[in-house]
């Protein structure tokens, strides 16, 4: 698909961390002959278009985001690409990323698919994780923090899970590209 409004600091895996949420994302190539636009290979015609229903003009980053379908079936691979402005590769191949989330039947009925909002669900975060360092990862990505952070009761000792919310939806999409599978340190 080609994806048009695309705000300044925008890369590939910020385009990842927000796609893979409607499927599986498999190469991100961004257009060196047009700013702020880039073509993404989905692995099936169903996520391109759970994308297209979701995403297709959300704001964020004071942009608009606008997407259209390519005319190319799928993305050739670029052995040389240009650097973007934060010096991270204009081509990415997420085809065996572990974070793709409908790498299996079983794996993809798990997924609920739902369009933007103000609040998400985190899970995988270590189990004694603090609401202050939650919202450390935003903040050290750059973006505004949740407003409020929820944390459930642990069911196990390996992770934990919670919700995370935002004053507006914007700002949680912006969450999302910048925040979305970050590490936290887990002793």
């Amino acid at each position: 698909m080609m994806v048009y409004g695309l705000p300044e600091g925008m890369n590939c895996n910020k385009i990842f961390n927000l796609f893979c949420l409607y499927g599986n994302v498999v190469r991100v190539k961004f257009l060196r002959s047009k700013e702020g636009s880039a073509m993404v290979q989905m692995g099936d015609p169903g996520s391109v278009e759970r994308v297209m229903k979701n995403l297709n003009n959300v704001q964020f980053f004071n942009s608009k985001l606008q997407l259209g379908y390519s005319k190319q079936a799928f993305l050739q691979d670029v052995p040389n690409p240009h650097d973007l402005k934060d010096g991270s590769p204009s081509f990415k191949d997420f085809m065996g990323n572990r974070n793709n989330r409908f790498t299996n039947p079983e794996a993809a009925a798990k997924n609920r698919i739902q369009p933007p909002s103000k609040c998400l669900y985190y899970f995988n975060a270590p189990p004694k994780v603090t609401e202050e360092e939650i919202k450390k990862v935003f903040e050290d990505a750059g973006v505004a923090p949740p407003a409020k952070v929820k944390q459930f009761p642990s069911k196990s000792e390996k992770s934990s899970t919670g919700l995370v919310e935002w004053d507006n939806k914007n700002e949680a999409i912006e969450g999302m590209c910048c925040g979305n599978h970050a590490e936290i340190p887990n002793p």
